[in-house]
C-alpha cells in the first residue's frame, strides 16, 4: 500500500487519522485505538458478511474485457475516458476491479472500495497501476474523507444492500463541491415479471452456491442458444453474454445475492436532488436498435438499468 495513499485514510468509526504497525499488518486508529488488518497490501475494514457470494464469484470467473470494459464504462457512467486524466477517481462496489483498470489506465487516481474479497482480484487485475488501490470496506462506512473525490462511480452495487438509499447518500457524500456522481441500479420490471422474480430468487438465495452454481451453467447454455437467449430471459433471467463464463457469473449474480432491489429513474433522480446534486442526466442504455429500446422503454427488460449522473452543487 502506498504511503500517500494511507494518509487518505480515516477510521470509519470516528473520522480519525490511522497509523501502520511497525511489521506493517495491521492499522490503528489514532484516536479510538481500533485496529484493522492490512492484508496483502490492502486495508480490511469489514469481513463479507451477506456479500460473501460476490467475493467468491469474482474470484473465481474470469469476465474481464478491454473493449467491452472501456465500452461498459462510459456508457454506464456517462463520462469519456479522455475526461479522466488526474481525476481522484473512486469506484464504489468495484467488484472484481474492471472499471478500476479502465479509469487507471486512463491515467485517474482510483481507489476501489468493495465490501467483499473480491478486492483480492481487483488488486490482481490491476497490479501494473501504481496509481490504483484498494479498500475492504462497507459503502455506508467508508474510510475516506467527505468531499474529497473529483468523480465517483458505482455500477450495479448499491441495491445489493439492505437499504439502498442509505448506501447512496453515504458515497454521494464523497464527491467534491462540483464533482460528478454516476450511479446505475437495477429498474423496476413489470409486476409479473417482479413476482417470477421474487419467487426464484426465495429459492436460489436459499441455495448451496455450489448447487446454484449447477443451475447457473444450464442458464449459461440457455443464453448460448439463438432465439431462447433473447426470448425466455425477459420471463427468467439468465445472461446471454457472447462469452460462457460471462454468461455463468452474470446470472450468479442475479440469483445468489441476499439483498436485491430494483428501483425507478423517477426515484433514483429523487435521491440525487435531494443530496444536493444537479445537471442531472439520465443516461441511455448502452445497446441500441428499435425493438431493445421499445422493451427497455417499457421496464419490460429483466437487468436491465436506471442510470443517472449529476454534478453536486458548490457551495
Amino acid at each position: 500500500m502506498d504511503n500517500e495513499f494511507l494518509t487518505q485514510l480515516q477510521c470509519p468509526h470516528c473520522d480519525a487519522s490511522l497509523t501502520a504497525a511497525a511489521d506493517s499488518a495491521e492499522l490503528r486508529c489514532r484516536s479510538c485505538d481500533r485496529t484493522f488488518p492490512l492484508n496483502d497490501g490492502i486495508p480490511r475494514f469489514v469481513e463479507e458478511q451477506h456479500l460473501a457470494s460476490f467475493g467468491l464469484q469474482w474470484n473465481k470467473y474470469e469476465v474481464a474485457h478491454d473493449d467491452e470494459d472501456r465500452a461498459t464504462f462510459q456508457a454506464k457512467t456517462g463520462l469519456r475516458l479522455d475526461e479522466l486524466a488526474g481525476l481522484r477517481v473512486l469506484d464504489a462496489g468495484c467488484g472484481g476491479g474492471r472499471y478500476c483498470k479502465v479509469a487507471g489506465e486512463a491515467g485517474a487516481n482510483v481507489v476501489g472500495a468493495d465490501h467483499t474479497g473480491a478486492v483480492n482480484k481487483a488488486s490482481r487485475l490491476c497490479a501494473h497501476l501504481p496509481n490504483v488501490e484498494f479498500v475492504q470496506a462497507d459503502l455506508k462506512h467508508l474510510p475516506l474523507e467527505p468531499a474529497s473525490f473529483d468523480f465517483v462511480f458505482s455500477i450495479g452495487v448499491m441495491h445489493h444492500d439492505a437499504d439502498t438509499r442509505a448506501v447512496f447518500d453515504a458515497v454521494a457524500r464523497l464527491v467534491k463541491p462540483g464533482g460528478r456522481f454516476s450511479v446505475w441500479l437495477y429498474r423496476r420490471n413489470q409486476w409479473w415479471q417482479e413476482m417470477v422474480n421474487n419467487l426464484l430468487r426465495h429459492r436460489t438465495t436459499r441455495m448451496p452456491p455450489e448447487r446454484l452454481e449447477r443451475y447457473c451453467r444450464f442458464g449459461g447454455w440457455l443464453g448460448s442458444l439463438p432465439v431462447i437467449g433473447k426470448t425466455l430471459n425477459k420471463v427468467v433471467n439468465f445472461s446471454n453474454h457472447p462469452n460462457r463464463e460471462n454468461r455463468i457469473c452474470d446470472t450468479f449474480d442475479w440469483y445468489a445475492p441476499q439483498y436485491q432491489y430494483h428501483h425507478t429513474v423517477v426515484e433514483l433522480s429523487g435521491w440525487f436532488d435531494e443530496a444536493g446534486y444537479e445537471d442531472l442526466v439520465v443516461l441511455p442504455p448502452e445497446k441500441t436498435g428499435r425493438f431493445y429500446r421499445w422493451v427497455y422503454e417499457r421496464s419490460l427488460l429483466i437487468g436491465s438499468g436506471v442510470n443517472v449522473l449529476g454534478r453536486k452543487r458548490k457551495e
